[in-house]
């Protein structure tokens, strides 16, 4: 049983899952920037457009966790697994995640922002 409320377990996945969406968006730039397409500039600004949706979302969670003393640490990593280290208010909980679960997460944030990228336009 964790003592971490829903709310700041949600943000602190998100300090997991956001700079993976990062990381991404970075390769997928470089892989536009280099393909043969015809018109690149949509895919470019689209991606550049999101990152930076994410880098301002990621600021206010990081600011969050700095303001309510939450930290997140990897500690251990596997093919399957992955183990982070959550210290909530002087408590400490070992959290493992299925990496599967972790790629279809970070996939499924690359969907919500470049929709809600493609609809705010």
């Amino acid at each position: 049983m964790t003592r971490i409320p829903e709310d700041d377990r949600n943000i602190m996945e998100k300090a997991i899952y956001l700079p993976m969406v990062l990381i991404i968006l970075n390769r997928d730039l470089t892989v536009v920037e280099k393909s043969p397409f015809k018109l690149k500039r949509p895919y470019i600004a689209l991606i550049e457009e999101t990152m930076k949706t994410i880098q301002r979302e990621l600021r206010e969670v990081k600011q969050y966790m700095k303001n309510n003393s939450l930290k997140v640490i990897e500690t251990k990593r596997d093919d399957a697994f992955t183990m982070y280290t959550f210290l909530y208010k002087g408590y400490e909980e070992a959290h493992n995640y299925f990496n599967p679960r972790i790629r279809n997460k970070v996939q499924e944030l690359m969907e919500f922002y470049y929709l809600k990228q493609n609809s705010s336009q």
